[in-house]
C-alpha cells in the first residue's frame, strides 16, 4: 500500500518473508542449531534479493512480451534462434523442441505461429532487431552487475547459483509428479 508521497508503507510481514525464523519458527525444515543470529539475518538478505532479482526478471518479461506481442514460449525459441544465428549455427526444428521440452507437433504449431507473426522466415528477420534493441539491451544489463565483481566473487556467486539450483531440483521429488522434470536444461 502506497502512501500520499506514493510510497510503499512499511510491512512487516511482507519484509520477514525471507527471515528464517519467521518461515520456520520450531526449526522444522531447516536445521539452524549454532548459526549465529548475525548470519541468519544475512542469508534472509540473500533470499530477499534473489526474490527481488526474479520480481525484476518477471517485470522485464512481462513488458518484452507486451511490447513484442509473444509468449513466453515464443521468446525463448526467438532467443534460441538469435543465438544460434549469431554463432552461425543451423537449426533444426528437432533442436528446437529438445530446448524448449516440449513436443514436435508443439514445435511446427510454434514455427508456424512465428512465421505468420513475421517472426521468422525459418529465418529471424525484423524481429532480432527489435528484440535486440530492446529486451535484448535491457537483459544485457546484467552483465554489468557481473562484470563488477572479481573473478573470484563471479566464481562464489556461479557456485552458489548452481548449488541452489540443484538444491531446488525436483526430479527425485515425489509429490512434483510432472512438474519434477527440470525446465531448465
Amino acid at each position: 500500500m502506497a502512501d500520499a508521497r506514493g510510497e510503499r508503507a512499511a510491512d512487516p510481514i511482507a519484509e520477514s518473508l525471507y527471515e528464517v525464523d519467521a518461515s520456520d519458527p520450531r526449526g522444522e525444515l531447516v536445521d539452524r542449531t549454532g548459526m549465529p543470529a548475525e548470519e541468519l539475518a544475512q542469508i534472509g538478505r540473500l533470499m530477499k534479493s534473489l526474490s527481488e532479482l526474479r520480481e525484476a526478471e518477471q517485470l522485464v518479461s512481462d513488458a518484452s512480451q507486451r511490447y513484442m506481442r509473444l509468449s513466453t514460449q515464443d521468446m525463448r525459441a526467438i532467443h534460441y534462434l538469435i543465438v544460434a544465428g549469431n554463432r552461425g549455427a543451423v537449426i533444426t526444428p528437432g533442436m528446437l523442441t529438445a530446448h524448449l521440452g516440449i513436443s514436435a507437433a508443439s514445435t511446427t504449431k510454434l514455427l508456424n505461429r512465428l512465421e505468420r507473426g513475421g517472426h521468422i522466415t525459418r529465418q529471424v528477420p525484423a524481429t532480432e532487431t527489435a528484440a535486440m534493441q530492446t529486451v535484448g539491451r535491457q537483459q544485457a544489463k546484467r552483465f554489468n552487475a557481473a562484470a563488477r565483481l572479481t573473478p573470484e566473487e563471479r566464481e562464489t556467486v556461479t557456485r552458489f547459483l548452481r548449488d541452489m539450483t540443484g538444491e531446488l531440483s525436483l526430479a527425485d521429488v515425489d509429490w512434483a509428479g510432472a512438474a519434477g522434470e527440470d525446465p531448465v536444461r
